[in-house]
């Protein structure tokens, strides 16, 4: 996953598209291409398939870790080669630890999708915040503080971190209380099956994708 994210980041730059633009002709938010092109697997499979089909590759994606692979360049007639025949299976790392977290990034990665598209929604989640303070000292206190400022200044990417911090803040995160039951859901579902294996494959040339 990082390799293909890593991948997919150098032909965005080699098209000279910003992270702004690439993610408006997406249809997705800085975030989540961010998470994309960091080789996070909790974005949705839609997700890396639609940042792959804007790039032109979506058809050969088992040419992807290749070190010679390069965007085609603007205009340029599509391969006459037929497809090729693509069977991958991803799954997330079975160690508990890192399954909780898996869920707890995709989570708060929606979550922050939420607040940008609906700024009012950080009232929710800091008077969820006032009402844990309220309750008295506890073990969380100075990581409900760091959420204050967090939700003050709109500092997303502290949450998002990838380090023991991150983590940390993540656990006690006020954040997901504002969650839709049916985007939870969606979250939690995406991530059981990553845990099962999620195969990709090539659709049929007469099945529409």
């Amino acid at each position: 996953m990082l390799r293909l994210g890593n991948r997919l980041k150098e032909m965005r730059k080699a098209r000279e598209l910003s992270t702004t633009e690439m993610s408006k002709l997406v249809g997705i938010s800085r975030n989540t291409l961010r998470a994309i092109e960091n080789g996070d697997p909790s974005p949705s499979v839609g997700s890396f398939v639609r940042v792959m089909s804007v790039l032109g590759v979506a058809g050969e994606l088992a040419m992807l870790a290749g070190d010679k692979m390069q965007p085609a360049p603007k205009g340029a007639a599509r391969s006459s080669r037929g497809k090729p025949t693509i069977h991958v299976t991803a799954t997330a790392d079975q160690s508990l630890h890192a399954v909780q977290d898996l869920q707890s990034l995709a989570l708060h990665l929606a979550a922050v999708d939420l607040l940008k598209a609906d700024p009012a929604m950080v009232g929710k989640a800091q008077a969820t915040l006032k009402r844990w303070l309220e309750k008295g000292s506890s073990r969380s206190t100075s990581l409900w503080l760091e959420w204050e400022q967090i939700l003050l200044n709109r500092q997303w990417r502290r949450a998002l971190a990838s380090g023991q911090r991150a983590q940390a803040l993540r656990q006690s995160s006020p954040l997901v209380t504002i969650l839709p039951a049916d985007t939870r859901k969606q979250v939690l579902d995406q991530i059981a099956a990553l845990k099962k294996g999620v195969v990709l494959h090539e659709a049929p040339a007469e099945v529409a994708p």
